[in-house]
């Protein structure tokens, strides 16, 4: 069977996507019927088992003879990556008490965490979560039940779980200790973190974050692509089969990742969730299976850790950055002079190629998220808090909130299905919505604009279409929406000359690197509390 092209990975999903990104990493599982045992210490695993939340699955003796594994699925890791082993790598089995205490610290005390808290109102603002969903006792609930492993680069420790079948611990150790190998190639800590953590509030500081925030998403997927290629390689080798001598197997897992029958709360997620949640395991494997297969084992690992894609689109478009090329990020003028009398900076970020695939599936279904996200060719966004919002209420509140949003397309067919999909999607998140007739104050037809105006119970929704531009202002009073509109849309001037000039990282001031995600923060957190039990058992049901 052929590898379809990279850029054809949107058409060939068969299911959700989706993980997490993580500063302890992650590990994943395949199986078969038989346990035969390859000289490198992988064995098939068996069927897919639930999570028993109250019976451990490992004894002490069994825990013995997974610790002895380390360092023999550690050299086999070794020689699937190519990375050197430096020193050892610590080990230890805790309880699902443990976990659970663990999850509870970094809801408390982790950055990411802190961003995290802070996007929740900004993706219902966004429609991409209800607004009576309560993000953080979900994940709380969703986690216990999807973590099958974590490697911790603090302390340089695998850990895992006393209630995971031994049986299964083994391919999750090959994936672990992936992770372990990266950290010391590379420096997880300082290599995985790039995204700035503060809020910007002037213009140097917007530019600041449109140049960095994606490159840890993009990190992310490399980080977890690997470790599941090397599980995945642990999984098929005593079959006699590989991930680059049967790149079949590839579609074969990620079609097997929105399964959820041994996942009930993985069942009742948002699609935002289950997307975010697999992205860096699905996307990243694919991604690394399309560089080891064009370029090599060194270029697959080594040399993507060395030279790290900076953006979802590289991650989705695996030749592009083969080619070296980046993504374009639009200009954003200095608007704050504008915004800032009456709205504090809330947050700011790229819509990447992986938020306009979850927007266009969520308010268009399956077939508009496969013919919109190809043609997408930019996008960024901003979100401002009402100053006279002072108290708690208020400030969790959407209402607070006044957002835009210009999406760039490949051609103007595209940007008018968007700006109709945007339109008719607003129902879903606000009441008392209607259309407003025109009043002979906006765009005028000579530059080629298209306005729509809607009335809503959290004020006016501006939807402005012009060219290959879509530009959405959302709340914010008519007259200072139609202002933020002209110039943004005018700021972007025609062509390539409307393309930021961001990387001044490597001396060329022709092109760009992208930002974070509006979803960046929930794929981080996510994927940095461990290797999750949907990817697990999507390469046990591949395998067998």
């Amino acid at each position: 069977m052929n590898k379809q092209p990279a850029n054809s990975q949107w058409t060939r999903r068969a299911g959700i996507l989706g993980l997490m990104f993580c500063f302890l990493s992650v590990a994943v599982i395949s199986a078969q019927e038989s346990p035969d045992r390859s000289p490198a210490g992988c064995s098939a695993p068996p069927p897919p088992t639930k999570n028993e939340k109250n019976t451990p699955h490992i004894t002490p003796q069994q825990a013995q003879k997974l610790f002895a594994m380390v360092d023999v699925l550690l050299k086999f890791s070794s020689q699937e990556t190519g990375l050197p082993i430096k020193s050892t790598v610590k080990r230890q089995l805790i309880t699902r008490a443990a976990v659970n205490s663990y999850l509870e610290e970094k809801f408390n005390d982790d950055e990411g965490a802190k961003r995290l808290q802070r996007d929740e109102i900004v993706l219902k603002k966004f429609g991409l979560l209800d607004h009576d969903f309560q993000l953080e006792p979900f994940l709380l609930e969703l986690l216990p039940e999807q973590i099958e492993a974590y490697y911790d680069s603090k302390t340089k420790t695998v850990n895992l779980l006393d209630w995971v079948a031994p049986e299964e611990e083994e391919s999750v150790l090959a994936h672990e200790l992936t992770h372990a190998l990266q950290d010391q190639h590379s420096d997880l800590e300082k290599w995985d973190n790039q995204t700035p953590d503060d809020v910007s509030r002037d213009a140097a500081g917007d530019q600041e974050h449109l140049a960095k925030d994606e490159m840890d998403t993009a990190r992310d997927a490399v980080a977890e692509g690997q470790a599941t290629a090397v599980m995945m390689d642990c999984m098929l080798k005593p079959l006699g089969k590989s991930l680059v001598k049967d790149p079949e197997v590839l579609d074969m897992v990620k079609g097997q990742m929105s399964a959820t029958e041994d996942s009930p709360v993985m069942a009742r997620a948002p699609l935002l969730l289950s997307e975010s949640m697999l992205f860096p395991y699905r996307e990243g494997l694919s991604f690394e299976q399309d560089v080891w297969m064009d370029q090599g084992q060194n270029a697959a690992f080594a040399g993507t850790l060395d030279r790290p894609p900076t953006s979802s689109w590289e991650i989705l478009n695996p030749r592009e950055y083969e080619r070296r090329h980046l993504p374009a990020v639009p200009l954003l003028p200095d608007i704050h002079p504008l915004t800032d009398p009456l709205y504090a900076p809330y947050d700011i970020g790229q819509m990447g190629e992986l938020d306009v695939h979850i927007l266009s599936e969520l308010f268009g279904g399956d077939n508009a998220a496969r013919d919109l996200t190809p043609a997408w060719d930019g996008g960024l966004y901003w979100a401002g808090q009402l100053r006279s919002a002072k108290t708690p209420e208020e400030q969790d509140s959407t209402k607070s909130l006044a957002i835009f949003y210009l999406s760039v397309w490949r051609n103007a067919d595209s940007a008018d299905v968007f700006a109709k999909l945007y339109a008719n999607s607003l129902g879903r998140k606000y009441s008392n919505l209607k259309p407003v007739a025109d009043d002979g104050a906006g765009p005028s037809a000579a530059d080629g604009s298209d306005e729509q105006v809607f009335s809503t119970s959290e004020g006016p929704v501006v939807i402005t279409t012009r060219g290959k531009m879509v530009f959405v202002a959302e709340s914010f009073p008519l007259p200072l929406a139609r202002k933020l509109t002209r110039l943004i849309l005018d700021g972007q001037g025609t062509g390539a000359l409307r393309m930021a000039n961001l990387n001044q990282q490597n001396g060329n001031p022709g092109q760009t690197q992208s930002t974070e995600p509006l979803t960046g923060d929930l794929v981080r957190f996510m994927r940095d509390s461990g290797v999750m039990k949907a990817v697990v058992d999507a390469g046990i049901r591949a395998a067998r």
